[in-house]
């Protein structure tokens, strides 16, 4: 007896009668069949889903990398960029402060002040957690460091803007000639800085330049400015001061005479008094100083509408081999 199946209908051999009869399957068999069947194909598409999930991308993920990839090289892209645009901040800082802050004599700002960083350590703690943290945190850090210095930049541009607009009345008070006729450099005694002094011969601080001139000589105002001070002063004797504006003063000493007084305006080269010999004083000179918001400053530096390069670097000469003041 042999059972075959053609297109799901079976038959069986009957030896008896030499011949194939149909068979017809029960229902229990009818059913375990289609359950046979719904295993093996739930069988083959498990373990063709478990393929397909390690071996194949879904699209919506392979779109997520693709999304993620093309954010980190832009961030990449976007570092090197600020990279750049730090150079050109730091070359324009550069000239801000040597170039322009001195054309205008501005007060220099502190390397402090334009590369000052942000406080507390946990500012970009927000970004340590998400993907290429360290590449979003520096990144971050520097589009925050060049925000900053770029604010620092632009108020020191706006005050240039400002000196610019005030330069032609800036530049006549500022402190720009000899307080006294010196054109041969003859009346120029002693020069700013360490020097011995006539009294006590010991070696001190000279903060001002030192003129010989006779009695009477008359002294002139280096710029346009208000008188301050037109009196006796302790160890300077007879003194006027000066306020020329835009953080400027001079000062000058040992006078005999005042030709000036308290809050009268008055203009370079005008006549304020005559050199004496009073107060701390070994012979008749002028005592000259420069004072540039409240510090001592070498007047010599401000002689540059009287003098030559030739006869700044002679007058140098002399006051550094002078090494003793006059008073």
């Amino acid at each position: 007896m042999k059972l075959f199946k053609t297109r799901k209908t079976y038959y069986l051999y009957n030896p008896n009668t030499l011949s194939y009869e149909r068979v017809y399957p029960t229902t229990k068999e009818r059913v375990f069949g289609v359950i046979r069947h719904l295993s093996i194909g739930l069988a083959i598409g498990i373990g063709a889903f478990f393929i397909l999930m390690y071996t194949v991308d879904p699209p919506v993920e392979t779109l997520l990398r693709k999304e993620n990839k093309l954010l980190q090289t832009q961030y990449e892209v976007l570092s090197l960029r600020l990279n750049n645009a730090m150079e050109v901040l730091e070359d324009i800082q550069q000239r801000d402060e040597n170039l322009y802050r001195a054309i205008f004599q501005a007060e220099s700002i502190p390397e402090s002040v334009r590369k000052s960083g942000f406080g507390g350590s946990n500012r970009y703690e927000h970004l340590m957690n998400l993907s290429n943290s360290e590449l979003l945190v520096a990144t971050t850090r520097k589009m925050d460091m060049l925000a900053k210095q770029l604010y620092v930049q632009s108020n020191s541009l706006e005050e240039l803007i400002e000196l610019g607009k005030t330069q032609e009345d800036r530049a006549r008070c500022i402190p720009a000639i000899q307080p006294i006729s010196n054109k041969d450099l003859t009346r120029t005694a002693s020069g700013y800085g360490m020097r011995i002094d006539p009294i006590y011969r010991t070696p001190r601080f000279h903060s001002g330049m030192d003129f010989s001139a006779k009695v009477g000589t008359e002294v002139y105002a280096t710029g346009d400015g208000v008188i301050t001070f037109a009196a006796w002063k302790q160890g300077y004797g007879n003194c006027v001061m000066i306020d020329h504006g835009y953080g400027y003063q001079t000062l000058y000493g040992h006078l005999s005479k005042f030709r000036a007084r308290v809050g009268q305006k008055v203009t370079r080269g005008q006549v304020i008094g005559l050199v004496g010999n009073t107060g701390k004083s070994t012979g008749a000179h002028l005592h000259y100083e420069v004072l540039v918001r409240g510090r001592y400053d070498n007047p010599a530096k401000y002689y540059f509408m009287d003098l030559t390069p030739e006869e700044y670097d002679r007058m140098i000469q002399i006051a550094e081999n002078h090494g003793q003041v006059m008073d």
